[in-house]
């Protein structure tokens, strides 16, 4: 019989065999020209293969510790992905944010394009996204026809993302080629037909999808328990974690509010932020100037945090910082690096249209968040784990309540080691964990349509609505208008994932402090931080086992 690592791998090349977009992030060769089958055939074929190993893995026998991890870690994860099939919920698939539509556009920027061959390749996979979209455009026509549709807000933003891609990125991208005769031909070819793939998707999706797409945003409460159980790999009491959330909130509030008071005496929350958006001390100007702060600010972390605080190998000593194409919501996300770190880490910046002054004090903490020692750290030290994690822990295998958590564990940690004594930058991290635990709040309180509670400050008594919620991000975080919008939008189309980023930080916390507790004067901060990291991604309930062991 198989073992456990092997039944993994094994899933892990066949999974990249029907899936050219993952293969691409994972930096597997062979299908580089081609995209995924998001029709149902396709989706079918991946949860046949998910249904196959889930099988295997239940029967095989694990050899040591090692793959006694491995085997939880992958039953719950890939248990939860069937379960996201039978439930309908892959073949809907659409939002603003993490669906085949975006993955589609985004497959482009994670290609190389330092060769003419490069650009061959481009050119073959431009091409192929007319017969990807209709693929996508079938799944999500067979699963309305049995009552699955995305609410109407995400069918109608989802439209105007294809506008924008449909007008100028794909164009844009191929000009940057400094191709001429034939590969230019092909890549002005292959450019047109996807542009004209995305016009016509945008118009399925108002013509078709929006009038079966239902006004209500709410999911309810089946649902959301599927989708938080699959962002944080938890069965949460959400309850427990609605009302936790607003005493994180309120916490949070009342230290930002000592903080501005030492910036702008006598100056309101907001007043203070638009004092710090003026000042020249902290802004930068231009796309340019943005990415080559963060480029700055990150190697400075990389640098600083190597020996002392991390064991950073040379392989993770690379950090690519760049702008986002335009079309996707504001804000900044990161991608990892592949198996073999020929591509880096990278993060990317996302930002408004017409925006050109950016305020670093918003920022700062982002870049621990999205870098070092959040993300790229993370993610990188479990792709550099080839001797101890197979495959599926270390490229495939990914759960927000852990990684999220982790990033805005970092940010704190930053914090404790002094890289945020400037009140201005404390400000902006406080204002990053409020707009998280606004998360928690806002995300339950309108999927599950609960009730304000009593001295929050906030409609008492009334239940939580969209309009309720872009509100109280308006006037109760510090988030830019624009930023607050896309973050509404986000939580309504992807329930049960903006909460894993506070309750994994708070597992985190907690598993820490246990440590220490345990091993008193024994305790060393730098050893257990490599040793969770070492281990890879999982659903918190096995994290919280994982780490009481450490």
């Amino acid at each position: 019989m198989a073992s456990v690592h092997d039944i993994s791998n094994k899933y892990v090349s066949d999974y990249a065999a029907l899936d050219p977009i993952t293969a691409t992030h994972l930096g597997f060769a062979g299908a580089e020209d081609q995209l995924t089958d998001f029709s149902p055939e396709g989706n079918a074929a991946r949860d046949e293969l998910a249904v196959r190993a889930l099988t295997d893995i239940t029967a095989a026998q694990p050899a040591d510790a090692s793959e006694d991890a491995a085997r939880a870690v992958f039953l719950e994860r890939v248990g939860l992905e069937h379960e996201l099939y039978e439930a309908g919920e892959n073949e809907s698939s659409l939002n603003v944010i993490a669906s085949p539509i975006q993955s589609v556009r985004d497959i482009f920027d994670q290609m190389p394009t330092d060769t003419p061959e490069n650009w061959a390749t481009i050119g073959r996979r431009l091409s192929a996204v007319p017969a990807a979209l209709d693929g996508l455009r079938a799944s999500l026509s067979h699963a309305a026809s049995r009552g699955h549709v995305s609410a109407l807000r995400q069918v109608t933003r989802v439209a105007e993302q294809c506008d924008v891609w449909a007008s100028t990125f794909f164009t844009s991208f191929v000009a940057t080629s400094g191709a001429e005769g034939a590969l230019r031909s092909s890549l002005d070819a292959g450019a047109a037909a996807a542009s004209s793939a995305y016009a016509e998707f945008a118009s399925f999706l108002r013509t078709t999808l929006a009038p079966a797409a239902p006004t209500k945003d709410a999911v309810g409460e089946e649902r959301y328990r599927l989708g938080s159980r699959y962002f944080t790999g938890s069965r949460l009491d959400l309850t427990e974690a609605y009302a936790w959330g607003w005493e994180e909130f309120l916490g949070i509030e009342a230290e930002m509010k000592k903080v501005a008071a030492r910036l702008k005496p006598g100056a309101s929350l907001a007043e203070t932020a638009a004092y710090l958006d003026e000042h020249p001390r902290y802004q930068v100007h231009g796309q340019d100037g943005l990415q080559a702060w963060m480029q700055e600010l990150s190697d400075k972390a990389l640098l600083d945090l190597r020996d002392v605080h991390f064991d950073l190998p040379d392989a993770l000593m690379n950090l690519e910082c760049k702008i986002a194409p335009p079309g996707g919501g504001v804000g900044a996300y990161y991608t990892p690096p592949t198996a073999d770190f020929s591509r880096p880490g990278r993060m990317w910046w996302s930002i408004a249209e017409g925006k050109s002054v950016f305020p670093t004090w918003r920022e700062t903490s982002t870049v621990y968040h999205e870098g070092v020692p959040g993300h790229h750290l993370q993610c990188a030290t479990a792709v550099h784990q080839s001797a101890t994690l197979n495959d599926f822990q270390r490229l495939m295998c990914w759960v927000s309540g852990h990684g999220e958590g982790w990033a805005l564990y970092a940010e704190r940690l930053m914090r404790e080691l002094g890289y945020l004594d400037d009140d201005g930058d404390l400000l902006g991290m406080l204002d990053a964990h409020l707009f998280r635990a606004a998360r928690v709040i806002i995300d339950i309180g309108m999927h599950l349509e609960l009730e304000i509670p009593a001295g929050t400050g906030f409609h008492p008594g009334e239940r939580w609505t969209p309009e309720l919620g872009l509100e109280f991000m308006l006037t109760r975080t510090l988030q830019e208008p624009a930023a607050a919008r896309d973050e509404l939008d986000r939580y309504l189309g992807w329930p049960g994932q903006a909460p894993a980023y506070k309750l994994g930080e708070r597992l985190w916390l907690a598993a820490r402090e246990d440590a220490r507790a345990r091993k008193g004067a024994d305790f060393d901060l730098k050893r257990f931080h490599k040793d969770a990291l070492e281990m890879g991604s999982m659903g918190l309930d096995t994290l919280r086992e994982r780490l009481a062991a450490l």
